[in-house]
């Protein structure tokens, strides 16, 4: 049974770090755009701690998972919760900003 929360927190994980790395994209292509890109560079700025805060608390729960069952069962939920989170971000993100194809 531990086993599957480890996975389903690591699920959760990987939900928030994709909010993070495609914020880093967004911030990354709006520097290169130079003076064009400002104000995406700042919005991606700003979103930027709420990513890594749905990362931070994946990371927790996923850290959690690791105790009894009790806490395995927290730590699993505090995960998905992060990364419902995070994801719930990259979805909005991608709508605001999609990258061409």
């Amino acid at each position: 049974m531990g086993i599957v929360f480890t996975l389903v927190a690591l699920v959760g994980l990987l939900a928030a770090l994709g909010h993070v790395g495609y914020v880093a994209m967004l911030n990354n292509a709006a520097k290169k755009k130079g003076a064009a890109g400002t104000e995406i560079a700042r919005y991606s700025r700003s979103r930027f701690p709420v990513a890594a805060g749905a990362t931070g608390v994946s990371l927790l729960g996923l850290l959690l998972t690791s105790g009894g069952t009790v806490t395995a069962i927290i730590g699993m939920i505090i995960a998905l919760g992060g990364g419902a989170m995070g994801y719930r971000g990259l979805q909005q993100e991608r709508s605001k900003y999609p990258t061409s194809s």
